[in-house]
């Protein structure tokens, strides 16, 4: 299998979200030896935020397109290539202001691209190409936003992160969330990685089934 990996967290070690990541990462390789990762770090590497030039490139069609926007494109089109490369893709992102990271927006801008994760069919209707490969969100929130929960309601974290990837093809992706995590008494903190723990350890063996 081939992974794309990609971490959101600006904080490093401290990233609840980058370290149950890592852990599904090492879940899937016991099971599978033959595992390769592409892993990018959007708190070190993002795209840029989308420009005039950028939107203007990219609307362009590809024989209109001059030197300078194809330099515009080249790292989105990389981008693009390495989602449309990849098996399975594992992205970690933190709640932040009840959404996503800026870096993870900046990801999305990047690869939702015309002609390349996404076109259109005969009948004008759109057509994901980002359909084949398996999806694993894990998100990391401070607070509790489960049904009946103290912020229950507030999640545009969820529906951001469905809504965008559903226009490239990705029917049901899977998500894992670790919640609350910081608005808690430890107690609940803990419990609620054990429980993202053994969700991830369910998704692992759904994604390799452990030989018979």
């Amino acid at each position: 299998m081939k992974l794309m990996h990609v971490d959101s967290s600006p904080v490093g070690a401290k990233s609840r979200s980058r370290m149950l990541a890592a852990e599904f990462v090492e879940m899937l390789r016991a099971r599978d030896a033959g595992l390769t990762v592409d892993y990018l770090d959007l708190a070190e590497h993002a795209p840029p935020h989308s420009t005039g030039a950028f939107v203007a490139a990219s609307y362009a069609s590809p024989e209109e397109r001059t030197p300078e926007m194809k330099a515009v494109l080249a790292e989105s089109d990389s981008l693009c290539q390495r989602l449309l490369d990849a098996d399975a893709l594992l992205l970690s992102v933190p709640m932040y202001n009840w959404s996503m990271p800026s870096s993870t927006k900046a990801f999305i801008e990047a690869t939702m691209r015309a002609g390349l994760t996404y076109t259109f069919g005969a009948d004008g209707s759109l057509v994901g190409l980002v359909s084949r490969q398996k999806v694993l969100f894990v998100t990391a929130r401070g607070g509790d936003t489960r049904p009946g929960a103290a912020f229950a309601g507030m999640d545009a974290l969820t529906v951001g992160l469905r809504n965008a990837f559903a226009f490239i093809g990705v029917a049901d992706p899977q998500f894992v969330d670790a919640q609350p995590t910081d608005f808690a008494p430890p107690e609940e903190c803990a419990a609620a990685l054990d429980r993202a723990r053994a969700e991830l350890a369910a998704v692992a063996e759904q994604w390799v089934p452990a030989a018979a």
